[in-house]
C-alpha cells in the first residue's frame, strides 16, 4: 500500500512540476535548459556573494555528452554547487549512491570536493541526518566517490548535493550520477580475543616467553576466534634479557612460533616483539595470517624515554593491511598518547586497531575509538585488556592473568550519533589534513 501511495504521489507533483527523478536514479550526460540548468536540477549556496558559477561543460564528460561543472571563480569564500531531489524513497530500505567527478585547481581534494545526500519527508523537511559520501576509487582520469546508505525513519527522498568548497582557482566537473536500491547488507562479524598474560618470573629465553603465551592464549580461548592480540614486548617481558639481545630479523624463530598458533587456530595473531635490521632495534607488532605466514608489521614510532636510553629506533609509517575480514592497523603502548597515530590509520581505512601495550592512560585509549570512530583492541600488562566500540564503550575485558577479552564485532554496523550523524563519515571529509601543526619555533 505504502508503495501505491508514494506512486500517486509522485504522478501529483509531475503533473504539477514536471518531470520528478525516483529511485532507481541515473543520469550521464547533462544538457543546460532554462537559465542553464538541466532539467531536474538546481544550484544552491548560502548566500549570492559566496555563490560558486554553475555550468553545464558540453565538452567534458565520462558517458553522454555534457557534465555538471562548478568554479570557485576565484572567490575563496565559494561554496555550493548543484542539486537534485530524488523521490520514491523508503525507510530502512538501503542505497548506493555514487559520482564521478575530475577536478583541477584544487589545494586539498577531500575537503574541497563535496558530495552530501539530505534525506527528506513527504513534506519536504528534513529527516535523520545528512550522509558524506567518503569512499573513493580512481578510475583513470575520473574519481568515482560512494557511499551505501539506509534511509532513515520518516525519510521518502533525498537530495542528492554536489559541491565545491573553498576552492578559488578550483574546478570540479560531475558526471555518472546514480542512486539505486541494494539489498540490505549482512553483519560483517569479527570475533577477536585479547590476551591478558605476564610471565611474571624470569623464564630464561624469549623462546620459553613466547611458549607460554601461547599456552595461556590456547586455554583461555578454547573456541573460534578470527584474531589473537598478544601485549607488547613478548620475548623480553620478565626474562631479564636485554631488547636488544632478543630482537630478531622478521621472519624469524619468534613469528614461526606465533605462526604455528595461527595455523593451529586459524585465526589471525598480533604481537608484540622486538626486530633486528643492522644495527637498529624496533618495537615492532608483528601481523600473521591464519596460514602462519607474515601479513604485516608496523614499528612504533612514538618512543619513550625509557625506550630510548636503551637504543630502540622509532619507525616511520602507519600502514595498514587488508585481511578477509576487513582493514586493520595497528599501534604499540606510547602511540595511544599522541592523536597522530590513530587518525592515520583511520584516514586510510582501517576498521580496527590492534594495540599490543604495556601499561598506559585508559581514557586517551579510550579517545582514540571514540575521535576515529572505529574499534580498539587492547592486550596489555597492566591498564585493561579491552575491547572497545567506535564510541568506546568496552565489550570485553579481561580481568585478571589468564584469562582473554573476547568480544564479537560487527564491521558493517554504522555507529551514528542521533544529532551528529556519522561521525566516521564526516571525519573522512572534514579532517584539515591541509593545516600542516609544527612547532613554529623550528620552521625556517
Amino acid at each position: 500500500m505504502g508503495t501505491i501511495i508514494q506512486y500517486l504521489n509522485l504522478l501529483v507533483i509531475s503533473a504539477i512540476l514536471g518531470p520528478v527523478a525516483s529511485v532507481p536514479y541515473h543520469q550521464s550526460g547533462f544538457e543546460a535548459a532554462g537559465e542553464g540548468v538541466p532539467e531536474g536540477w538546481k544550484t544552491w549556496a548560502a548566500r549570492p556573494e559566496i555563490a560558486p558559477r554553475t555550468f553545464v561543460d558540453r565538452g567534458r564528460s565520462r558517458g553522454e555528452r555534457g557534465s555538471l561543472a562548478i568554479s570557485g571563480n576565484g572567490n575563496a569564500a565559494a561554496y555550493g554547487g548543484w542539486e537534485c531531489n530524488i523521490k520514491g524513497v523508503e525507510v530502512s530500505k538501503w542505497y548506493r549512491f555514487s559520482a564521478y567527478y575530475q577536478a583541477e585547481g584544487l589545494s586539498y581534494e577531500p575537503l574541497q570536493v563535496v558530495a552530501r545526500l539530505a534525506w527528506e519527508t513527504p513534506e519536504g523537511k528534513g529527516a535523520g541526518r545528512p550522509e558524506y559520501p567518503f569512499v573513493i576509487t580512481r578510475e583513470r582520469e575520473w574519481t568515482r566517490l560512494a557511499m551505501d546508505v539506509e534511509a532513515p525513519e520518516k525519510a521518502a527522498g533525498v537530495t542528492i548535493q554536489l559541491y565545491l568548497q573553498n576552492a578559488p582557482g578550483g574546478v570540479v566537473w560531475w558526471d555518472d550520477i546514480s542512486f539505486q536500491p541494494i539489498p540490505a547488507p549482512g553483519p560483517r562479524n569479527v570475533t577477536v580475543a585479547s590476551i591478558n598474560y605476564q610471565p611474571g618470573r624470569k623464564t630464561g629465553s624469549a623462546s620459553e616467553n613466547i611458549r607460554h603465551f601461547i599456552e595461556v592464549a590456547e586455554k583461555a580461548v578454547p573456541g573460534k576466534v578470527d584474531v589473537l592480540l598478544f601485549p607488547e614486548g613478548t620475548p623480553a617481558v620478565d626474562t631479564g634479557i636485554l631488547y636488544a639481545e632478543v630482537a630478531e630479523a622478521i621472519p624469524g624463530p619468534i613469528t614461526r612460533q606465533y605462526g604455528e598458533l595461527a595455523k593451529r587456530k586459524n585465526a589471525y595473531v598480533v604481537a608484540g616483539i622486538y626486530e633486528r635490521e643492522g644495527a637498529a632495534v624496533y618495537n615492532t607488532a608483528v601481523l600473521i595470517d591464519r596460514k602462519g605466514k607474515m601479513a604485516g608489521k608496523y614499528r612504533k614510532v612514538y618512543i619513550p624515554r625509557e625506550e630510548i636510553e636503551v637504543g630502540i629506533t622509532p619507525g616511520d609509517d602507519y600502514p595498514v593491511f587488508d585481511t578477509d575480514f576487513g582493514r586493520v592497523g595497528m599501534m604499540i603502548c606510547w602511540d595511544s598518547e599522541y592523536p597522530e597515530p590513530a587518525r592515520a590509520l583511520a584516514l586510510k581505512g582501517a576498521e580496527i586497531i590492534l594495540m599490543p601495550i604495556w601499561d598506559g592512560d585508559n581514557t586517551l585509549v579510550k579517545a582514540r575509538a571514540i575521535e576515529n570512530h572505529l574499534f580498539l583492541v587492547e592486550s596489555s600488562y597492566g591498564s585493561p585488556t579491552q575491547v572497545l566500540d567506535p564510541d568506546g564503550k568496552q565489550l570485553a575485558l579481561a580481568p585478571k592473568v589468564g584469562m582473554a577479552a573476547v568480544a564479537t564485532i560487527d564491521l558493517n554496523r554504522r555507529y551514528k550519533d542521533p544529532w551528529l550523524g556519522d561521525m566516521r563519515a564526516r571525519m573522512m571529509k572534514e579532517y584539515r589534513g591541509d593545516i600542516s601543526i609544527q612547532r613554529p619555533d623550528y620552521v625556517k
